[in-house]
């Protein structure tokens, strides 16, 4: 009878296997037990949920399936669930950072969608450039512009930061880690990286060495633009002949050259930077056979004392110096460029600026004997001048009056030199108004037909650090979350959340907006007591860690941002020299230069 017992046994879990999930207790003449227990969702056997049914003989009787009475158990797990009921998802749908991630996840697939991939299809191509704009700069001028406009902050997104494309960029140079701009710029708009310190040429240059510039000159954008016959346009909120710029026009074996008297003796062959710019339409017809430009469109910037003789008599009416002119060779390359282009237009000032019509034929525009003024310091200018945006503007109105499109690059300049002496402050609201020109840019193209490109020539070392709570200002002391005052150091004084990791160091010159007058001061080394320090303030300049003349460039990637033709390209981590490729695929700029020129 045991035998029978067994047999039946088996045959009757063999069933119920079978069966399991039919019934939640089940019992048969062989006092049999199938008892169902469900799995929530969640656990380590199912994640989804299920049942295990467990099977034995009710030895005792007693109507209840005992563990030790258990010969035998099958789980069966629940399918992953392929959608959610509107109660599940309530604690989702609700919240704001969900809605708002499915807003985005919506527009950017929108975005996708209409995307121009097929090169050539950018009549327009705009390369905005944040001098020293690196990936912890963006982030505090984010939460800056917000805290500006009375939010947090953080959840804030600059003009450039909607943008559906973005990657990073590798900056160091051939010969160098860390990298300056005249090497990162030519990379960009050349599509070769070269060294530090040269301008327009490639690796094979000698720096400093007049003669290894022949033969070794890069064609840019900018004068592939020209050569296809696109309008052209050069903008810098720092001198017209520093390193961003000059790269786009200038061949030069030291970026110092911005005039004759820069160039030490034995450099007479070579042509400093200001005449290259003058001489622009010239020197790019002699090196091309069977072309016929008409020069550079429109060009604003700072740097006048580079254009004018070292004459009192050639001063400008807001003159700083007692003599405007660096020039020695007695040429003014103003009087010179107006000569070339007697239907052009020169202007000095925000009046002359303002009179520009939308339909000039060339532009030129040297608002400051140096660097134009820091935008919170543009007020102080004494025959006033634009903003970035504002010239970002009249160029665009300008330069479309060419049906072929145009080519317009635009910098940023005095970010670098806000970071360089130290001055958060400056460098955070200098790179939020190159984000209102950007925004200008993207208002005022159709981005069906216009490539921009925002990025950075290399970073800074700037740091965002504490632990401050949401909505902390950004150039405020760190004050921890839950708390009203600020965290003290091991030191035992407070400290800011953002700061430098070398340069000049500590300053509190109160309302001051020129954060060039941190120059004035030796470095300060070691931790102020900053506790009655309105560190917020125009004139305070941040402590730094290491004590040096002027705070230094970074050597990190920087962030690059795209929209229009071509920007789809714009992914990943990518050598800087890549976004010359970028744009030339956006707007087939070598094949159609390339028609021009004479075999």
């Amino acid at each position: 009878m045991a035998a029978n017992m067994n047999k039946l046994t088996v045959l009757s879990l063999a069933v119920m296997v079978a069966l399991a999930g039919c019934s939640d207790d089940d019992k048969d003449e062989n006092n049999i037990l199938a008892v169902d227990n469900t799995i929530a969702v969640g656990s380590e056997q199912c994640v989804n949920g299920g049942v295990e049914t467990q099977t034995g003989v009710d030895t005792n009787g007693n109507g209840v399936l005992d563990s030790d009475e258990v010969t035998s158990s099958n789980l069966v797990c629940n399918a992953p669930a392929t959608s959610l009921t509107s109660e599940q998802l309530a604690t989702l749908t609700t919240n704001a950072w969900y809605g708002d991630a499915q807003t985005k996840l919506a527009a950017t697939q929108q975005a996708n969608s209409e995307v121009v991939t097929e090169s050539g299809k950018a009549k327009n191509v705009i390369l905005f450039v944040g001098d020293g704009m690196g990936i912890s700069t963006v982030t505090a001028a984010r939460i800056l512009a917000g805290q500006l406009e009375g939010g947090l902050g953080e959840d804030y997104q600059l003009s450039f930061e909607k943008m559906p494309y973005s990657g990073f960029v590798k900056t160091y140079n051939v010969d160098a880690q860390t990298p300056d701009s005249a090497g990162t710029m030519t990379a960009m708009v050349s599509g070769v990286k070269t060294d530090v310190g040269v301008i327009g040429v490639d690796e094979d240059i000698e720096r400093g060495d007049c003669a290894t510039v022949t033969g070794n000159e890069l064609v840019t954008s900018l004068e592939l633009a020209e050569i296809a016959g696109k309008a052209t346009g050069l903008i810098s909120t720092a001198r017209i002949t520093h390193a961003t710029p000059a790269a786009t026009y200038a061949k030069s074996a030291d970026r110092n050259w911005e005039d004759n008297s820069d160039m030490p003796e034995g450099t007479e062959a070579c042509e400093d930077i200001a005449s290259q710019l003058v001489n622009f339409e010239a020197n790019l017809e002699s090196r091309y056979a069977g072309i016929d430009v008409d020069g550079i469109d429109v060009v604003m910037g700072g740097g006048r004392r580079h254009f004018l003789p070292k004459d009192e008599a050639a001063n400008s009416t807001d003159a700083v110096s007692a003599v405007e002119g660096d020039r020695t060779d007695g040429r003014n390359l103003v009087t010179e460029w107006q000569t070339t282009y007697p239907s052009g237009t020169y202007v000095m000032d925000q009046t002359g600026f303002d009179a520009i019509s939308d339909d000039a034929s060339k532009v030129f525009g040297l608002f400051n004997e140096s660097h134009m003024q820091y935008e919170a310091d543009r007020a102080n200018d004494v025959a006033g001048e634009p903003s970035l945006s504002e010239m970002t503007e009249k160029a665009i109105n300008v330069l479309d009056n060419n049906d072929n499109g145009f080519f317009l690059s635009v910098e940023a300049g005095r970010i670098d030199h806000a970071h360089h002496a130290g001055n958060a402050y400056n460098a955070l609201n200098d790179t939020v108004e190159f984000a209102k020109a950007v925004q200008v840019a993207m208002e005022n193209t159709n981005p069906e037909e216009t490539l921009i490109v925002v990025t950075a020539d290399h970073s800074h070392v700037f740091t965002i650090a504490g632990y401050p709570k949401r909505g902390n200002p950004i150039l405020g002391k760190v004050v921890a979350v839950g708390e009203t005052e600020p965290s003290l150091a091991a030191d035992d004084m407070p400290y800011t959340t953002v700061g430098y990791t070398n340069g000049l160091g500590y300053r509190d010159l109160g309302d001051e907006t020129n954060a060039d007058a941190s120059y004035l001061a030796a470095p300060v080394t070691g931790r102020v007591d900053l506790t009655d320090v309105d560190t917020t303030s125009a004139g305070f300049h941040q402590e730094a860690l290491v004590p040096l003349g002027s705070e230094t460039h970074a050597g990190e990637d920087v962030g690059v941002y795209a929209m229009g033709p071509g920007a789809h390209l714009v992914t990943g981590t990518n050598e800087q020299s890549f976004l010359f490729h970028v744009m030339d695929f956006a707007a087939d700029l070598v094949t159609t230069a390339d028609e021009k020129v004479t075999p």
